[in-house]
Order: C-alpha cells, then structure tokens, then sequence
C-alpha cells in the first residue's frame, strides 16, 4: 500500500511517497534521464545506494556515487568539498540531480552541497533511518555542523521529491528506529494530541514494528511537518520554531559531546524531558504531562537523562544554547509545552532555573 503526503508550496511543492519497495520506482518516478550524483555513507552504499545507481545507469543515467564517512564527521565543510569535486568530475550543470539515500546526516549533507554547487541543484531524498523519514527529509533544511554548534552552516532547499521506502526500516539497527521516534513523539507533543495518545496506546505493535503501524506514525508525522512548513518554509513567522521542541538542549548536548555520544534522536529525547520540566517551574504544564512523556519516551526505549559519563558544565552549556539559532541577541528562547499537542516560544527564561533543570544531570 502506498500513502502520499503533499508538501503544498506553490512551484516548489513536492510529494512524499510512502511504503514498502519505493525505492525501486525512483528512477521511473524521475523521467528522462539525464545527470545524477547518487550520495550515500560508508554504511547504507553498500545496502541500497549501489544498486539505485545501478538502476540509473541501466536506464541511460550518467550515473555517479559518493560515499561518505558514517557518522555525523561528514556534515562538515571539508566532506562537502568531496562532494563538489566529485560534481566538478562529472561536469555537473543545473539539471544534474543529487539523491541522497541514508540518514538524516547524508540528508542534510547532500541537500547542502546540492543548494550551494551552481547556485542550486534539484534534489531528491530517500531516507533510509525512521529518524530521516519522519523529519529531516521534509521541509528543506539542510546544512552542515560547526565545531561550535550543531546545523549552524545550512540554507533552505526543498526536494523535488521525497522516496520513503518502508522496508529499509526492518533491518534498522534498533538504538536507531528508537533514537526516529524521538522525533515521532515529538509530533504528538507539539501539534496532535490524539496522535499522543494513540502512540500511549500502541507503542507496543510500532516497536515491534509491525508494518502498518510503522507506515501509520511516518504518514502523520510528514502530515504534520507539511501543516508547519507549508505556512512558515523560512521561519519567518515564528511558527516552524515549534518543531525545535526538545532541540535547543538536544544540540548543545550533541555539540558538547563532539557528536559522539549521543545519536540525535537520544539528544532530543533528554531535551523535551529538560523542556518539560522547564515547563513545570514556570507554571505552565502539570506534573502528569511530564509523566506522560517520560514514560512514552521509555517505552520507545530512549534516555530521558544524559549517561552518567557524560559530565557537562553549565554554564557551557548555556553558552552553547545561546548560539541556537532560535536566540536573539544572546537571549535563549525555548519551546515549552502548555499542554500535550501545544508548545509555544518563550523568551527570557531566567538563567538560575535552567541551570536548576541542567543539575538533574548530575
């Protein structure tokens, strides 16, 4: 069965094609062949992205591949330049499409070499990880990780299409498919409600993945991505800032950690337990709400505190937080939920109570 999810932004709207064995449809999905640079990391090139070039390259295609290390070391600007020399080798030009198939790491890296070569190339994401098909293969987000900050070199490009096969998701590690629903609760946290509470009803069958279920929570999240970035794509208005829930702690514990430690998925899960009981302090939600998300996050078997080895300074952490593109002038603004299915921007949060939530770490 397959589900569509239109992403609605006039001449540069898409769709998302969801369900098992998409990925053999991309090539015929694409049209008459032409240029494409296939790109992929050490760990997925040998399980999909060799064989989707193989099938560019029996369909006429002047077919290339680009491998990248695994890992969050090839969002860097010296990895990009790999993937503008290898658009240079093959005399890429404006209609060369750049397809990247894996994670959300491979994603955001190809998206960014696609929107700053030439001025801009068309793009195609087939995401590979849950995290990557319910999140950053959607909305046009793409960039690449400062030693200081996560994600703070990037632009808006949105794909021409997004391919999101169900099948690469059985043989998902499984640190992996958890580290995706981070995001998947997230969506229930901040804008669908009744999605909060299907997931606390059947998180059981999508853990162990039973195939509608997976195909059901991909659907709902890209609808909901879509909503947000249908009425805000550049994050003018204020209102694509909530899908940061969770993220202005995730990051700074990702950037402290060199990337290393913690997946993203695992880095967002602590930070909406951290914006949560922000929350909390100031007034704004209940105990029972913080309950509700701990134990959904548990049960997708994500950490709702950081490892005991990692031992992390406060102050540097709040230092970290203000490089969030979300700060205004050194300001931190955070995402806080006022109930499950709102969360709403708030500036000015005084220092000594982040550094009350930041000492539950330890």
């Amino acid at each position: 069965m397959r589900h569509t999810v239109r992403v609605e932004l006039g001449r540069r709207s898409y769709d998302v094609t969801i369900g098992a064995g998409v990925q053999s449809e991309v090539v015929s999905l694409l049209g008459q062949p032409g240029s494409v640079l296939v790109v992929s990391d050490a760990n997925v090139a040998p399980l999909y992205a060799e064989q989707l070039m193989e099938r560019f390259a029996s369909a006429g295609w002047n077919a290339r591949l680009a491998i990248q290390p695994a890992g969050e070391v090839a969002k860097s600007l010296r990895e990009i330049e790999k993937l503008y020399d290898a658009l240079i080798d093959m005399k890429a030009d404006r209609q060369t499409i750049v397809v990247a198939v894996g994670g959300g790491v491979v994603g955001d890296a190809a998206g960014f070499a696609a929107a700053s070569y030439a001025r801009g190339l068309p793009f195609v994401q087939v995401p590979t990880t849950l995290l990557a098909a319910v999140d950053s293969s959607v909305g046009g987000k793409v960039g690449v990780n400062h030693p200081a900050a996560k994600n703070i070199i990037g632009a808006f490009h949105q794909p021409r299409a997004v391919f999101i096969d169900t099948d690469t998701l059985a043989t998902l590690p499984s640190r992996e498919f958890s580290a995706g629903m981070a995001e998947v609760v997230k969506y229930g946290m901040i804008l669908d409600a009744e999605f909060f509470d299907w997931m606390e009803r059947s998180i059981a069958g999508v853990m162990e993945r039973i195939p509608d279920q997976v195909a059901h929570i991909i659907e709902r999240s890209c609808q909901l991505k879509a909503h947000v970035v249908e009425r805000d794509e550049y994050e003018t208005t204020g209102l694509r800032a909530v899908l940061n829930f969770g993220h202005t702690f995730g990051h700074a514990y990702e950037a402290l950690s060199n990337y290393g430690t913690l997946l993203h998925g695992e880095a967002v899960s602590i930070g909406m337990v951290d914006a949560a009981l922000l929350a909390r302090e100031l007034g704004r939600i209940p105990e029972e709400v913080v309950s509700r998300l701990e134990a959904l996050l548990k049960a997708c078997h994500l950490p709702t505190k950081l490892p005991a080895e990692m031992s992390l300074d406060a102050k540097q952490v709040i230092e970290t937080m203000r490089l969030d593109k979300k700060s205004v002038a050194g300001k931190l603004r955070f995402i806080l939920p006022t109930k499950i299915g709102h969360v709403e921007s708030v500036r000015d949060v005084p220092e000594e109570l982040v550094k009350k939530i930041l000492a539950r770490h330890g």
